[in-house]
């Protein structure tokens, strides 16, 4: 009699299911860096910059281009700090802390570089919007109008046909500006290039630190750079995709959500009326975190935390400028 068929044993069990979410694996431990600053041992890992070990320390360095988030630039200069042995102060925020280093990030030529950074900022740019700067400038004791009195705005559009090469000496007593009208050229944000003061992180965000559209660049040089489109056309005209990261990471208000420049044209806008809320986005399935701005109970602006590691501060077109559907009463 033939035996019965039985079915061969099973080559592969699937692991059972996990009980919580997998944890990311360890990061390798970096050896430790020991340097002075101001005076103050401090220990940092290996390939963290001066910046990070002043702040291990709790020094408060003045910052403009740095982010978090992204590649030191080095292009503010306001952070930098003196470092012995070398010849030029050097930019805290890029320059790599070796062992052995000391560094002092108050002394008199430390201030007297920031002081005429600032200075040189403040005569130039509109920064009634930028209060951390004017903090700094106070600080530091700048003082812009010993460098003459403003020179008048720029009609629209003609700074962005300047080519480079072609300059003219300024008249004695004038401080030059970057002061133009307002570019208004869609419903959803404004670009007010009096307030730019080229810290190049709109730049970043718009290229390979995180939306990789590269809508916007630096156009010109000296006193000519400025951010423009291609061929300086208009936003709706460009590669722009309206995603609004050059505004989460713009630190003078020279990008702006429309609702907000409207509502202070109109004298309306009130930061202290403000209350923030923290809801997840419900357009998709990433999860990315909202930061509501509410006042007199409608949606104003939305922003994205910079700590949180699915967002770093980005969001798209739909979570950060998609909240107008909520208000739509019609």
């Amino acid at each position: 009699m033939a035996e019965p068929f039985r079915e061969p044993p099973m080559w592969f069990h699937a692991p059972p299911r996990p009980t919580r979410v997998p944890m990311p694996p360890a990061e390798a431990s970096r050896p430790a860096v020991d340097l002075v600053v101001d005076g103050k041992a401090v220990s940092v890992p290996a390939g963290a910059t001066l910046l990070d070990a002043c702040a291990k320390l709790g020094l408060d360095i003045p910052t403009i281009c740095q982010h978090p988030n992204m590649t030191p630039v080095n292009v503010c200069r306001v952070c930098v700090v003196e470092l012995e042995g070398a010849r030029t102060l050097v930019p805290s925020c890029s320059r790599v802390a070796e062992s052995g280093m000391k560094v002092s990030t108050n002394s008199d030529r430390v201030r007297a570089s920031r002081r005429m950074v600032l200075e040189l900022l403040a005569s130039s740019v509109d920064l009634s919007t930028a209060p951390d700067i004017q903090r700094r400038c106070a600080e530091y004791g700048a003082r812009p109008e010993r460098h003459g009195s403003p020179e008048p705005a720029s009609p629209e559009g003609e700074r962005d046909q300047r080519v480079p090469g072609h300059h003219h000496l300024p008249e004695p007593g004038i401080a030059r500006r970057v002061a133009q009208p307002v570019k208004i050229d869609n419903d959803l944000y404004v670009r007010d290039y009096s307030k730019c003061v080229l810290c190049y992180k709109c730049v970043q965000a718009c290229g390979d630190e995180a939306q990789n559209t590269f809508a916007i660049s630096v156009a010109g040089r000296g006193f000519d750079a400025r951010i423009s489109t291609e061929n300086a056309v208009p936003l709706t005209d460009s590669a722009c995709v309206y995603c609004g990261n050059c505004i989460g990471v713009c630190p003078t208000g020279a990008l702006m959500f429309k609702s907000e420049h409207d509502m202070r044209q109109a004298g309306t806008w009130d930061e202290s009326a403000q209350k923030q809320t923290d809801t997840i986005c419900g357009y998709c399935g990433v999860g990315c975190t909202l930061t509501l701005h509410v006042q007199d109970n409608t949606i104003v602006k939305v922003t994205s935390p910079a700590d949180r590691e699915i967002t770093h501060g980005n969001l798209c077109i739909k979570g950060r400028f998609g909240y107008q559907s909520v208000q739509n009463k019609a």
